[in-house]
């Protein structure tokens, strides 16, 4: 489903970013936990995160504890409070590659699904030039699937035309 809540965009740019070289299902699970442990996802809050709120963190067992991607998390909040002051909002900036719509892809099965495209290349250099990182164009892409931006359910599934019709905009 499309995503247009900035809370939430934000939400799983720091679950991707947790993910990246684990199953998604793990981050999954752990969801709920990572909402508490990071109040909400309030990137005001994570962003004012210092040594002590980190090492809690670290201790904790409900999330993944690794100092690389909480500290991304952190980075990653600064950033994307720029770019909120930049737009307007993240919605505003990060809906624009697409041109404000889902982009329809026409799957037959899970073999032509990409890891990554043109765009996820460009949005991810985008991303890492305004000081995100854990924003490679694996990570992206999987970002623009969770978010709607990307439409890759196969043309048989009955998502495909519940959610966006039989319209389609090629990759």
């Amino acid at each position: 489903m499309p995503v247009h809540d900035d809370r939430r965009l934000f939400e799983f740019l720091i679950l991707e970013g947790a993910q990246a070289g684990l199953s998604w299902i793990t981050i999954l699970r752990k969801r709920a936990n990572y909402r508490r442990a990071f109040d909400h996802f309030d990137p005001v809050r994570i962003v004012n995160y210092g040594p002590k709120k980190v090492r809690e963190l670290l201790a904790d067992d409900g999330i993944v504890r690794n100092r690389l991607k909480i500290a991304s998390a952190i980075r990653n909040a600064a950033a994307f409070l720029q770019i909120q002051q930049e737009f307007g909002s993240f919605d505003r900036y990060i809906w624009e590659f697409v041109g404000r719509k889902p982009v329809q892809n026409r799957l037959r099965n899970f073999k032509e699904l990409p890891a990554k495209t043109e765009k996820s290349d460009i949005i991810s250099k985008d991303l890492k030039e305004r000081g995100f990182n854990f924003v490679g164009s694996t990570i992206t892409y999987a970002f623009m699937q969770a978010v709607g931006m990307v439409n890759d359910h196969t043309t048989d599934c009955f998502r495909y035309r519940q959610l966006y019709g039989k319209s389609s905009k090629r990759r």
